[in-house]
């Protein structure tokens, strides 16, 4: 079914016309990634990767996200009752990293929260977050008005604003000499204002790969989008210099495996009858309806896909300072085991062999191949890992980056098995009985890994 055949159908639907089965209508999804719609490579991924690392990248980020802008009295009550985060300090020039649950307490989306003004905040980040907020806005008692500034895709008449992100050591002195003065220290996830090149700009110290210090090593910048030509010229005749490097789609979207950020969990909507009103406003055509599930790991059950905020590594986020909708279900989760973010060091031999295997093997003993620097192949991707052939968890976005030097997994793995240095193996390929139109026959495959509780880099 294409997006076209889709217009005017809601999610709710879709999931019944598909035997009201998400998990399998999903699954029966061909592969696809999230699109990034911008330059693939400037000059190489891996030297936009080391850039980020030794000098600093440049991403432009104007494209591909979509912008919700909030403003009204009610705005700080509206996001307060949607997430587990506090909201106790949060105002102008303060951004977070927003959490939504629903009522069972499992993750909707998260997304980037900037405080613009005491009355205005500005939610970024793919479709789920900002529908789930829209809805809420719309249908729900708040004195608050909404503007949706989608992707380029989707946005004939333009975005309303640019968006560059400077990541790397140098990030700091490729701003002051654009600027032509020094910048005082913004701390981390708050934001300053100034002009670059004469246009107005916010700057968020946010790092999307390093551990945040004194120095501003990770910088969004954000500003109207008829300046963004003139801030981009700035920016880059001021870090020729500093070896600044303008960063492509695809050394953009390995940016996660240094940072450990597991993007785009799957939006924990498509069951709880409270929430068919909100199956029934979300469009089928959207990311909820269209996004592909992949990986060896099969359920016909689509809350076997679902999150927690401490899968995600968001349990220190969560804060019963406030109502929010999932409160009573994490109050009951907190004191029970969870599973725990890490990443897994693939073994080289393995890796070595899958991709020999996939060039000179037959067709009946061909494994997937492995893509770089992303190896996952679909949207959701859930892949089986294993000890002792028993199942302790998921491995998610997987990939390389030249500065870990390795194949990698962003994984969620049972609490007890969390351990550094643990071996596990992880399975490789689709799951048989979850065909996909635009794959190629292949046999699945198992890789050793190495479980790490803290990045790699």
């Amino acid at each position: 079914m294409s997006l076209e055949t889709l217009a005017g159908v809601s999610l709710q639907s879709l999931i019944e016309q598909a035997g009201s089965n998400p998990a399998r209508m999903l699954r029966s999804l061909p592969a696809a990634h999230y699109k990034m719609p911008f330059e693939g490579e400037f000059t190489t991924w891996r030297d936009e990767q080391r850039a980020w690392k030794e000098t600093t990248v440049l991403y432009d980020q104007s494209h591909h996200m979509t912008d919700l802008y909030v403003k009204g009295p009610d705005v700080k009550r509206l996001f307060s009752d949607l997430g587990v985060n506090t909201f106790a300090n949060f105002g102008k020039d303060k951004a977070k990293q927003f959490i939504a649950c629903n009522h069972d307490g499992y993750v909707i989306s998260d997304a980037i929260l900037f405080g613009f003004e005491d009355d205005e905040y500005v939610l970024v980040g793919t479709p789920a977050a900002p529908n789930w907020v829209q809805y809420h806005a719309e249908t729900g008692d708040y004195d608050v008005s909404v503007v949706r500034d989608e992707r380029d895709e989707s946005n004939p008449g333009g975005r309303l604003t640019f968006r560059y992100q400077l990541n790397g050591p140098l990030t700091q002195k490729i701003l002051e000499a654009a600027r032509g003065n020094a910048v005082e220290h913004i701390r981390f996830f708050n934001m300053g204002r100034f002009d670059i090149a004469g246009v107005p700009v916010r700057a968020l110290n946010h790092t999307m790969t390093g551990v945040p210090g004194q120095e501003l090593t990770g910088l969004e910048l954000v500003g109207p989008a008829e300046g963004g030509g003139a801030v981009l010229k700035a920016l880059l005749n001021a870090g020729e210099e500093f070896g600044l490097r303008q960063g492509g789609a695809v050394s953009y979207v390995s940016t996660v495996f240094e940072s450990g950020w597991i993007p785009s969990p799957i939006p924990a909507v498509y069951t709880d009858e409270r929430l068919s009103g909100y199956r029934n406003w979300l469009p089928a055509a959207g990311l909820e309806g269209f996004a592909s599930i992949g990986g060896s790991f099969a359920s016909d059950d689509i809350e076997d896909y679902y999150t927690t905020p401490w899968d995600l590594g968001y349990g220190r986020t969560i804060k019963f300072d406030h109502d929010f909708i999932g409160r009573e279900a994490l109050e009951r989760l907190e004191s029970q085991p969870h599973r725990r973010k890490v990443w897994l060091r693939w073994n080289p031999a393995d890796v070595a062999r899958v991709f020999a295997d996939n060039l000179y093997q037959g067709t009946a003993s061909r494994p997937i191949g492995i893509d770089l620097p992303i190896t996952s192949y679909t949207h959701f991707q859930f892949d089986e890992v294993r000890k002792r052939n028993r199942l302790v968890g998921l491995a998610t976005f997987s990939g390389y980056t030249t500065n870990i030097d390795c194949l990698c997994s962003l994984a969620i793995i049972d609490e007890t098995h969390a351990v550094d240095g643990t071996e596990v193996t992880l399975l490789w390929g689709q799951n048989p009985e979850s065909p996909k139109p635009n794959l190629a026959p292949h046999v699945q495959t198992e890789i050793r890994a190495t479980i790490s509780t803290t990045p790699l880099i």
